[in-house]
């Protein structure tokens, strides 16, 4: 019971000690705040993905496709994705086949032909200046809104319109852009991968340590002048161990006003999540919805932690009724128990190294009790590393040797300032090398060559005059500087049901240069390509006979059935990949190798070349193939496949990490401040002596500049040992990039150097002579 009155003393000394007790009490509650604020925020994110997805998958309409003909109850879907300016466009043009047709989420009734049901930010950016080129592709008057049910997130662009087209389309082909559907299925989830665990596991630690360690520090500001008026206490009777829960108590209070200004903080933050995007991931407010428990157990941890925290901190103080044994000269710290965390932390994670992927998952509590416990190497062996450094520097300007002095007095406070950005940089390190080093599992070269063409435009079965009035159009385009179109069709050994098929590459010398190593060419050649992605069964021979579109009885309409012979002087020519990366296989032919008189049909593929520069030239050519068709396929070239599952675990740590760095940004400021509060009458004596402000002003410039240098030190030599360590475990080899880890760097350091900057209006204010007055 005496532990508890104690306590309670201690939190009435905070809430009503006056306005010093309520000032330390507020610095401490909007430190501990914003830590609370982000601690809710990132237990909430998993849920918020996991919403997200939920809603993507309950529109999914691949894998829903049915067999039967139309019916009452089925529907026809048209995939009419997009992008526009980097953006991707969700776009699906409806027929309803009868009264009962499933409708989309989020939509109340399917729309007319004409009309479309927009999403509000697509709404929005066809209603803008901005989406003048993107009204000329999506047409449709908007008769409606998408609800948040039928949406990932606030600012996605999607659409759904009425058609009247896709009845045709689905009966004169098997068009692989419109399904029947008679419902909406959920997709299925792929097994999480063993290495893509690993890593939002280290990305949650990485995160969360920051955030645990501001905490910690925010919960001891003010402690020179509390353990003032703990001596006072002393003076009054009060005995060693109550003046050390007394102080817990005031710590205890304000980690308690902090938690309810983090959940304040949480709350308001959580009506702008709408508005933000980070790496093109944006979730609803409502998503951002943390767990019951997780935020019972943040509410309860955060004051046992404060508490924790004062009367660890309080053992190395000796609080006397005449002063407090602080100022008086400290023993120097010992190291040997400092390196016993990382140590025991690298003792758990080698036992793991070189499991990769194939010997199943990692053991979760083994990677984070080893990682927590290399990160809390950082935490400290930096009070030990400042003080040691510290204690050998001298000499110099006067602004230098007062920020050395400083340092030597308290340089506990100043390894606690820079503590939490030294952990948050170790962290982005290690987790900056498993991402490229693991990188390239998920982000593959897909074989794309986007410097021979930008964009590729399918023309479909189209007739020869159709698909030349198109292609003409596309070279006419403003902003195309060239235009490589390649037909293809099948052939056959025999006119009907063939037992092996022959493809057939169709275009001129000019464009048939693309898709093989070409000898002389003429219109009127023929070459037979070596060297393809697969052989066919019955490779071409100069002499033999084939049937150009032969029918099969796979397909809903005859074919032209049109007999060719090999040339006698067929060539052969060393296939060579196209824009996409594709070898085409089989026979290359001119037109003039065409049988005349027969209309075959041709499959063409436009590759279309575009200007530097010229940024919209992709969205008019993306204009006209929407156009000509609005289901058409037409896209850019990338270069580069992401795994859907890597990019979205990419994305919550982008999420994070700007969480973190603002969080960072706060919380540092806060902290100065806290510490010029504490030397108001110190920096007042010092210019009421002559003292220049610009002198003060480099002298706290100095006193972030060494902690920190020497933080990041640290925090680049413990980063790079636990990328190392990780990297093991997945079984990399250990190479650093050294770009991004000195990136890291630089953004900690940034990140001082301006919460520094902003401090120095304070500063500035706090130096005249009037603040020596006293009552």
């Amino acid at each position: 019971m005496s532990l508890l009155r104690d306590l309670a003393l201690g939190a009435r000394f905070a809430l009503a000690g006056g306005r010093e007790g309520w000032t330390r009490t507020l610095l401490t509650a909007v430190g501990v705040g914003l830590g609370v604020a982000l601690l809710l925020g990132t237990t909430a994110l998993p849920g918020a993905l996991t919403a997200r997805q939920d809603r993507d998958n309950a529109r999914n309409d691949y894998g829903a496709s049915v067999d039967t003909g139309p019916g009452q109850d089925t529907l026809l879907i048209g995939r009419a994705d997009t992008d526009y300016k980097g953006a991707d466009v969700r776009g699906r043009l409806l027929q309803g086949e009868g009264p009962k047709a499933p409708v989309p989420p989020g939509v109340s009734t399917l729309p007319a032909p004409g009309t479309m049901v927009a999403s509000p930010a697509l709404r929005d950016l066809l209603a803008s200046p901005d989406g003048a080129l993107l009204r000329e592709r999506i047409p449709y008057r908007i008769t409606a809104t998408i609800a948040d049910q039928g949406l990932m997130g606030p600012h996605e662009l999607a659409y759904y319109a009425g058609s009247d087209i896709l009845k045709e389309r689905k009966a004169a082909a098997d068009d692989g852009d419109v399904v029947r559907v008679k419902g909406f299925v959920n997709a299925v989830q792929e097994k999480l991968d063993p290495i893509l665990a690993l890593l939002i596991v280290i990305i949650f630690v990485v995160l969360l340590m920051p955030v645990g360690v501001f905490i910690a520090a925010a919960v001891r500001f003010g402690g020179d002048r509390r353990d003032r008026r703990l001596a006072a206490l002393r003076l009054a009777g009060a005995d060693r161990r109550m003046t050390r829960w007394m102080a817990a108590g005031e710590a205890m209070a304000g980690a308690v006003v902090g938690v309810v200004l983090g959940a304040l903080f949480f709350v308001i933050g959580r009506q702008y999540v709408g508005d933000v995007s980070v790496a093109g991931l944006n979730v609803f407010p409502s998503d951002v919805d943390p767990s019951p428990l997780l935020a019972v157990g943040v509410a309860l941890a955060v004051p046992a932690s404060a508490v924790a925290v004062t009367l660890f901190a309080m053992r190395s103080v000796v609080v006397e009724p005449l002063g407090v044994v602080r100022t008086s000269v400290p023993r120097r710290r010992r190291m040997w128990w400092r390196v016993l965390p990382p140590l025991a932390g690298a003792g758990l994670l080698l036992p793991m190294a070189g499991r990769g992927r194939d010997h199943g998952m990692f053991n979760q509590s083994q990677v984070i009790g080893g990682t927590v416990l290399l990160l809390i190497g950082v935490t400290a062996l930096l009070p030990w590393l400042v003080e040691a450094v510290v204690r050998r520097l001298g000499g110099g300007p006067v602004g230098w040797q007062l920020a050395v002095r400083r340092l030597q007095l308290t340089s506990g406070s100043a390894a606690r300032m820079v503590n939490g950005i030294a952990v948050a940089v170790a962290g982005a390190i290690a987790l900056q090398m498993l991402f490229g080093a693991v990188e390239g599992d998920y982000v593959k070269a897909n074989g794309e060559d986007t410097t021979r063409a930008q964009l590729v435009v399918p023309l479909g079965e189209r007739t020869p005059d159709a698909q030349a009035r198109e292609v003409g159009a596309l070279k006419g385009t403003a902003g195309v500087t060239g235009a490589v179109v390649l037909g293809s069709l099948d052939a056959g050994e025999q006119a009907k049901e063939p037992q092996h098929y022959t493809p057939v590459t169709i275009g001129t010398c000019t464009d048939l240069a693309e898709a093989a190593a070409l000898p002389a060419c003429k219109d009127g050649d023929a070459f037979i390509a070596t060297g393809g992605d697969w052989e066919p069964e019955q490779l071409p021979a100069p002499g033999g006979t084939f049937y150009l579109d032969p029918t099969s009885s796979g397909s809903k309409k005859r074919g032209a059935e049109a007999r060719w012979t090999v040339p006698a002087g067929t060539r052969k020519a060393a296939a060579r990949p196209d824009p996409t990366g594709q070898r085409r296989p089989g026979l290359l032919l001119t037109p003039g190798a065409l049988p005349h008189g027969v209309k075959l049909p041709v499959h063409s593929t436009v590759f279309v070349s575009t200007a530097p520069g010229d940024d919209l030239a992709k969205e008019r050519v993306l204009n006209l193939a929407a156009s000509a068709d609005p289901l058409s396929s037409a896209r850019a070239l990338t270069g580069t496949r992401t795994s859907a599952r890597f990019a979205g675990v990419r994305q919550g740590l982008y999420i994070g990490a700007a969480a973190v760095l603002m969080l960072i940004g706060a919380s540092l400021l806060v902290s100065m401040l806290e510490q010029l509060r504490e030397r108001k009458k110190l920096l007042s004596a010092l210019v009421a002596f002559g003292t220049r402000r610009s002198t003060l002003s480099f002298s706290v410039l100095w006193q972030s500049a060494v902690p920190v240098a020497l933080g990041l030190t640290l925090a680049a030599a413990v980063g790079l040992g636990l990328g190392s360590v990780l990297l093991r475990m997945v079984g990399r080899s250990v190479t650093v990039d050294w770009v991004p880890a000195v990136s890291m760097v630089g953004i900690g350091a940034g990140v001082v150097l301006l919460v520094t900057a902003l401090s120095l209006p304070p500063l500035w204010r706090l130096m005249r002579p009037e603040g020596l007055r006293t009552e």
